[in-house]
């Protein structure tokens, strides 16, 4: 059985509990939220799939349910406003995860904490200081999501499918976030040999793509009040890859330790991910300038950790 407990039923909570449930992820998964009336209709509409998606338990869960679960997800926090950084919603979300993590460790979980809420680099590191859990245990959603941005912005620039384009974001999830260009590729091709078989585009145009990128969530925010559906399918794609005990490769938010010359910071990097969670951490060799991105990255990581602990 993979017992899954999310935590926040929110967009992306409820989003996310549909992805599972689409992708026959999870075989016990429990809802936890103040909203007890929305999470009670959430089950009963998702249980009602059920004849087309296999067997699940799906029900209206208690932070005791959180005992033997494999996965405790949290997607619980203050939402991001139009114009307000991840970085400026740290205070106010720190005090909420103390709470539920809080009430987990309480009720005797020993699984993986998969922790989504924003900002998820530094809520990551706070769940790992919280509950003295080996670094393995406690994943951030990263940069999966803008990754998947990026490939997906790529893709349908040079018109390729989105799956056969290999370029990671690594950093914050968030304003310093950088692409690194000089390791990725599209069909086998590394970029800049991409761009030599094809004139019509320049680096500018990746440049451009990037920004893009970086700037979405405050777009799609800006229209419709949150993100939830990418992240909701990212955050299924890293659960699919600890509970099928997969070995793969995907850019979650890991706790350094010595990665990119550094420590005590969880920050979006390439990791592979397992049946125990963060099996190893994959150190890419970064070129002068995206170096110097990695370690602005760290530092304004390291900053916010400091108000996080400090408050």
């Amino acid at each position: 059985m993979n017992k899954i407990i999310v935590i926040g039923n929110g967009d992306v909570g409820s989003s996310y509990s549909f992805a599972l449930m689409a992708q026959g992820l999870g075989s016990d998964v429990g809802i936890i939220d103040l909203d007890s009336d929305k999470v009670a209709g959430d089950v009963q509409d998702l249980t009602h799939g059920l004849a087309y998606v296999g067997p699940k338990n799906i029900y209206s869960a208690e932070y005791s349910d959180c005992f033997q679960a494999d996965l405790v997800v949290i997607t619980a926090g203050a939402a991001q406003k139009e114009n307000e950084t991840r970085l400026d919603l740290v205070k106010r979300n720190a005090r909420i995860i103390k709470s539920i993590v809080t009430s987990v460790m309480d009720n005797g979980f020993d699984g993986i904490f998969l922790i989504a809420s924003n900002p998820v680099d530094v809520l990551t590191h706070y769940v790992k200081e919280l509950t003295g859990f080996p670094s393995r245990k406690v994943i951030g959603s990263g940069t999966s999501l803008d990754s998947a941005r990026l490939r997906s912005a790529v893709g349908e620039k040079f018109q390729i499918d989105p799956r056969d384009v290999n370029i990671y974001i690594l950093g914050e999830h968030g304003d310093t976030q950088f692409p690194v260009w000089s390791h990725g590729n599209i069909g086998g091709l590394k970029i800049t040999e991409w761009l030599a078989q094809h004139p019509e585009f320049s680096q500018e145009d990746l440049l451009t793509l990037s920004e893009n990128v970086k700037n979405a969530a405050y777009e799609i925010i800006n229209y419709k009040g949150s993100t939830h559906y990418g992240i909701a399918i990212a955050l299924a794609r890293i659960t699919q890859a600890i509970l099928q005990d997969e070995n793969a490769v995907l850019p979650v938010s890991v706790h350094l330790e010595g990665q990119y010359e550094n420590s005590d910071v969880c920050i979006g990097s390439n990791a592979v991910l397992n049946r125990e969670g963060v099996r190893e951490i994959i150190e890419i060799p970064l070129d002068e300038d995206e170096m110097i991105k990695m370690q602005h990255s760290i530092q304004t990581l390291k900053q916010m950790q400091k108000t996080v602990l400090v408050g």
